[in-house]
């Protein structure tokens, strides 16, 4: 797995790697609108994690998940962490470990 220095170079690199839809992160399941598609946490795995850290604040943390569906979509999900994380369903947590 390689290492980037900023959440766009890894984005840019895993997309090239054709993980190219954007997944949303929702209570109990990911979707990716563009493709109306819901995928529960038995529906896909996280091939990589990525975290960051911003510069200017320790609250402006994100973490990248690279994901594929048991169908074949790869794609990118982004969301925060720490402070402001999303509350999110055991079984999602679970799963983002």
């Amino acid at each position: 797995m390689k290492t980037f220095d900023t959440l766009s170079q890894t984005m840019t690199h895993l997309q090239e790697q054709g993980y190219t839809y954007d997944f949303n992160l929702c209570s109990g399941h990911i979707e990716c609108n563009a493709l109306k598609l819901k995928l529960h946490p038995e529906d896909f795995d996280v091939d990589e994690m990525h975290r960051y850290e911003g510069m200017s604040s320790t609250d402006d943390n994100s973490v990248l998940y690279a994901i594929s569906s048991k169908n074949g979509i790869k794609g990118l999900l982004v969301d925060a962490y720490g402070v402001y994380a999303e509350n999110i369903s055991e079984a999602m947590r679970k799963k983002l470990r």
